[in-house]
């Protein structure tokens, strides 16, 4: 992935861990947990807890873990992805706050029928964990599968969502 040099990141301490928030002037860019899986290098990358996306996006993730929050608000910054992943990350972003969908549904939605591993990939890619909701994509069987941030994540993220 590529990162606008505008990047700016801070940290929240999430109940399910710490996370790394990053921001551009366009928007959100990052939301990972630390240590997760496809973490970018983030240690060139200024704090700036008072940077205005991010103030609002921690916010906006207190109130989601509260259960006050079923949608964010916030411009989102996706440039870091290929037109492909773009449209996966766009389309994780219809599925609502207690639903899931399938690898090859997601698939269908974008009109790739025949790309649900290539779909998977761009999951699992998806840099803004939560606030692009892609722990509500289950298996075929509606099993947990990959997560970046951890299979024990996912399920907590379900289970607050009424999903589980």
């Amino acid at each position: 992935m590529k990162f606008d040099s505008s990047i700016a990141q801070t940290r929240y301490v999430s109940p399910l861990g710490t996370m790394i928030i990053a921001a551009t002037s366009r928007g959100l860019a990052g939301v990972w947990f630390e240590g997760q899986r496809h973490l970018p290098d983030t240690s060139q990358w200024p704090h700036q807890p008072q940077q205005p996306v991010l103030r609002t996006a921690v916010a906006q993730l207190g109130e989601y873990f509260a259960g006050r929050r079923a949608t964010f608000d916030l411009p989102l910054d996706l440039q870091g992805g290929t037109v492909f992943q773009q449209s996966v990350w766009q389309a994780l972003l219809a599925i609502p706050r207690g639903g899931t969908t399938s690898y090859a549904s997601l698939s269908r939605r974008i009109g790739q029928p025949s790309a649900a591993r290539a779909v998977g990939a761009a999951v699992g890619r998806n840099p803004l964990s939560i606030v692009v909701p892609c722990h509500r994509v289950l298996g075929a069987d509606g099993s947990l599968t990959g997560y970046a941030g951890g299979l024990e994540r996912k399920s907590a993220l379900l289970q607050l969502e009424g999903a589980l």
